[in-house]
């Protein structure tokens, strides 16, 4: 039996602070909450409310941390609660350096090959780029900070070795602005280009975590992941992966 007191819990999400510093992409809204005021209720206690009451106003895919399905790119509406099946995940974390190529970063099948040993049984890859700091909590990625994205045979060796999940510290495992293309998506989830349908060989249960943060102190190696979502019946919910690791 395993002792819980011989695991530490490690938090690679990024706190969504509503009306507060916070990730962006696209330039969309921020995230942001208010009180609810529904005839003489107040829903904030430091204005006489009995309670605090309020809603909340923001867009996953932009706003900071969240797992997605193949809905996301599938007329058919599909949900990230029924794709996600696995409740513990043996995972891997590695480390990358981004190369330049054409003035963008991009993450090589070279740069992910040396960072894999076996991936024998392991479903997960948590890819952590460099460089790496807090700066990546609170970063507005548009037209002015286009982040690194995968290039594409990092992407097809990605499916080749069998993970069934990706968790990145990107906003995107595409070209922020790609004309719509989304090719590293659909090569994840084995959707045709340019199609917006299912075929018979779609990789439903597999999903894509984006705008994670692993602290530099987080050794690159083995873990059990715990990826935790809302049980939004959408395409995309804000998420909060946990990994285990024995003390």
């Amino acid at each position: 039996m395993i002792d819980l007191n011989d695991l530490t819990a490690i938090d690679i999400s990024i706190p969504l602070r509503f009306n507060g510093p916070q990730p962006n992409a696209y330039g969309v809204e921020h995230a942001v909450s208010e009180p609810v005021k529904a005839g003489s209720l107040v829903g904030d206690t430091r204005h006489g409310g009995s309670v605090n009451f309020e809603r909340y106003t923001f867009i996953p895919h932009c706003n900071g941390t969240h797992t997605e399905c193949v809905g996301h790119i599938t007329d058919q509406r599909i949900s990230v609660r029924q794709c996600l099946r696995d409740v513990v995940i043996r995972a891997v974390l590695v480390t990358v350096t981004p190369v330049s190529v054409g003035g963008d970063m991009v993450i090589s099948k070279e740069s992910l090959d040396q960072g894999l040993a076996s991936t024998d049984s392991i479903r997960a890859l948590i890819v952590r780029t460099l460089p790496n700091d807090d700066s990546k909590l609170t970063a507005e990625y548009g037209e002015s900070n286009i982040p690194p994205y995968f290039s594409t045979d990092a992407m097809e060796y990605i499916v080749e070795c069998g993970f069934n999940h990706l968790l990145v510290d990107m906003p995107s495992i595409d070209r922020l602005f790609d004309e719509g293309r989304l090719a590293n998506h659909r090569i994840f989830w084995n959707v045709e280009p340019e199609s917006r349908a299912m075929n018979p060989d779609t990789r439903l249960n597999s999903t894509i975590t984006e705008m994670i943060f692993v602290p530099n102190d987080i050794a690159n190696g083995e873990y059990v992941l715990n990826l935790q979502i809302a049980p939004f019946e959408s395409d995309c919910s804000p998420s909060r992966p946990v990994l285990l690791r024995a003390t």
